[in-house]
């Protein structure tokens, strides 16, 4: 079985009071940083946890060395998992608005620490939840302390100087999930500089979703990434964005393809351009 699975708003309504059944709300907004702790508090699926984008999923931001979004320590992740009720035998369900992106971002940090199966993510997020007329909960949830246990796995992870030797590799995949006007350095609304890393394809995360905002079906995505792999092996395959978050939906959509997990260049654009002896390409 693909560690990559989809869960419809009706199927988690039908598991919603299951006992030992994890949800965690991720919703977040890199323009609006209190935007996801707010919407929680107005209203979430009933017994979910929230799980905050930069104090849970993302570790210290160490300026001019790191990415907007660094891994968070092993440590504190999985202590916070427990926190939230997760035993290593859980099944987890993770949503946030629609899109996927920092619900992914959850389910690739459980899978490089080995969480998986059980893993769930909600297809089409909020917006499909309130499209199938599913109510929202204004109470804490309550569950007993989990016993996660876990261990990064390293051969998931490349570090900026681990990409810069590789780049240039006839068998490397580098694919960027910003948006393509990102990618080319048309515009670039975040980090102080412009382009993408030189060998890099853009792979617009969007490009995962259909127009009901949810995943395309496996044959699609298959196809959409076997054009960008061009007959290399996906066991080169290696993925970034703007700060190591919409990365893991491309991730997330080869696993859903039957391809296997990537790696991510966890520090992604914004650690890489720290760095002005890095080469930066422009254009497509």
């Amino acid at each position: 079985m693909s560690i990559a699975q989809l869960i419809s708003p009706s199927q988690l309504a039908e598991r919603q009071q299951e006992p030992g059944l994890v949800i965690l709300d991720c919703r977040s907004s890199l323009e609006d940083l209190d935007y996801g702790q707010r919407s929680y508090a107005e209203g979430h699926i009933e017994g979910s946890c929230y799980a905050d984008l930069l104090n849970d999923l993302s570790g210290a931001v160490k300026k001019g060395v790191t990415g907007r979004h660094p891994l968070p320590d092993a440590d504190v992740l999985i202590d916070r998992l427990q926190t939230w009720g997760v035993n290593s035998d859980s099944d987890i369900v993770l949503y946030d608005d629609g899109p996927g992106a920092y619900a992914a971002r959850a389910w690739w940090l459980l899978a490089w620490l080995g969480k998986r199966d059980g893993v769930f993510i909600l297809d089409g997020g909020l917006k499909a939840w309130h499209a199938a007329g599913l109510p929202l909960s204004l109470d804490s949830p309550t569950h007993k302390h989990g016993f996660f246990s876990g261990q990064p796995d390293p051969s998931l992870v490349l570090t900026a100087d681990e990409l810069q030797a590789r780049l240039g590799q006839p068998e490397m995949t580098l694919i960027d999930a910003r948006a393509p006007a990102r990618f080319r350095g048309e515009v670039e609304p975040i980090d102080p500089v412009a382009g993408h890393i030189p060998g890099a394809q853009c792979a617009a995360f969007t490009d995962n979703l259909g127009p009901d905002g949810r995943f395309l079906p496996a044959q699609q995505l298959k196809q959409r990434f076997a054009e960008k792999l061009a007959g290399r092996s996906p066991d080169h395959l290696v993925a970034y964005c703007g700060s190591g978050v919409t990365a893991c939906h491309n991730l997330f959509a080869l696993c859903l393809a039957g391809y296997p997990l990537g790696a991510l260049y966890a520090g992604s654009w914004s650690e890489w351009i720290t760095d002005t002896q890095r080469e930066v390409a422009t254009g497509d």
